[in-house]
């Protein structure tokens, strides 16, 4: 069984993993330097709400060429544009300090909740580098240190631009998955047809596979949209504004597929929730996480207080603060319709309905039975991980809703 972070850094540390602050010395002692900071979509200037911003990646190139301590291969590791490599190069090679840089790209695919086994057992790891004999054997380098647990054949070398772009690539086509099965739950709903068997017959397909054709309420965190942006405005930079369109698109189904489970709540709901409870099970984008960035529950408990709803959230890692920070609602009379709840029981108590955001494993083990005896009649659940079976709950006196299914 793989170990988790806190394991392997009590295991290692002192021994071949060390911490330090003194940035300039680390620099000038390393053979390799690894860039792994954040990326963001800028949110001013040019390309504001669509372009990555950079301005960390080249502070980090800029630390680097003033500390010098001699040549050096220096890695992305961030996940960054195509020819990005280009400025961290110029900004090196500036310096004029008399030393030689070589820039590979190394993005990294892990995959929050699973990082440290996708580390340890990856499906590939991605070395791009100059096409240069200085270039291959900074790219030799960097694939010798994943040769000590990764196979050679998982090991896959290209140049820069391809390595750069496959990163985005890769998280473009996750999320095209996932709003195509998405697009077509919303055609399910209206003919009678199921989503779950759909997936299911579709995904034993060798051609397509069965990963990421879970229907859903859309799909979040920090890397999805920010990348799919990302591309859309690399691909207007060099005039290709049709394939830009086909991309925005995915964004454009996720964003729908919110607005359309609110919707459902809606028309369910005698098409108003002023005044009553939504127990909202689920804040983070996935389960075993509690990062909640760009979560589809924000945009979702935003429009429930649009429409006036009281919403009681339960969240088993989410704290309250990370959530308020989410929402960012400044107006202390819709403030005053949002609490938070210790369990899921009691996030439904007293509660007209029940939203299920998260795909947390705690809430399919939950005793519905007893949680419908201390609703308010007609109870009402919208399963927006498809998480529970319908009819059960139906049995048992639920209006029950699930995605793709009628």
């Amino acid at each position: 069984m793989s170990l988790g972070l806190h394991e392997i850094v009590e295991n290692t540390r002192g021994k071949n993993l060390f911490f330090s602050t003194d940035i300039d010395q680390n620099i000038q002692d390393a053979d390799v330097i690894f860039i792994s900071v954040n990326t963001p979509t800028k949110d001013y200037g040019s390309g504001a709400g669509q372009a990555a911003d950079l301005r960390f990646v080249e502070s980090c190139a800029r630390r680097i060429a003033e500390a010098g301590g001699g040549d050096k291969v220096v890695v992305e590791k961030s996940t960054v544009p195509v020819r990005t490599a280009q400025m961290v190069n110029e900004v090196l090679k500036g310096a004029n300090n008399g030393f030689n840089y070589q820039v590979v790209s190394n993005p990294e695919f892990l995959a929050e909740g699973t990082a440290m086994v996708d580390l340890e057992s990856p499906d590939r790891v991605l070395i791009g580098g100059e096409k240069t004999d200085t270039g291959n054997a900074a790219v030799k380098k960097v694939a010798s240190i994943y040769a000590n647990w990764v196979e050679d054949d998982r090991i896959i070398t290209t140049n820069l631009w391809s390595s750069e772009l496959s990163k985005l690539t890769a998280n473009a086509f996750l999320a095209q998955r996932i709003s195509s099965i998405n697009a077509i739950s919303a055609l399910c709903e209206e003919t009678e047809a199921d989503v779950d068997e759909v997936a299911k017959a579709i995904g034993m397909d060798t051609r397509i596979g069965p990963k990421f054709l879970k229907s859903s309420i859309g799909f979040g965190g920090s890397c999805f949209q920010k990348d799919i942006l990302n591309l859309t405005y690399l691909c207007r930079h060099f005039g290709l504004p049709e394939v830009a369109g086909y991309w925005q698109q995915v964004i454009s189904m996720n964003e729908y597929q919110k607005e359309r489970f609110v919707q459902r709540m809606l028309d369910a709901m005698h098409n108003t929730i002023s005044g009553k409870q939504i127990a909202i099970l689920g804040f983070a984008f996935k389960k075993d996480t509690n990062d909640a960035r760009e979560s589809p529950a924000i945009s979702i408990c935003k429009r429930l207080l649009e429409e006036k709803g009281s919403l009681k959230i339960y969240d088993p890692q989410v704290s309250k603060e990370s959530i308020l920070s989410c929402l960012d609602i400044s107006d202390e009379s819709v403030l005053a319709r949002l609490t938070f709840s210790e369990s899921a029981e009691q996030a439904c108590s007293s509660a007209h309905a029940i939203a299920i955001l998260t795909e947390w494993d705690e809430f399919k083990e939950l005793d519905y039975k007893k949680i419908l005896d201390t609703m308010y009649r007609p109870a009402h659940i919208f399963d927006g991980r498809n998480l529970l079976v319908l009819e059960k709950l139906r049995e048992l006196g639920y209006r029950a809703f699930g995605i793709g299914k009628a």
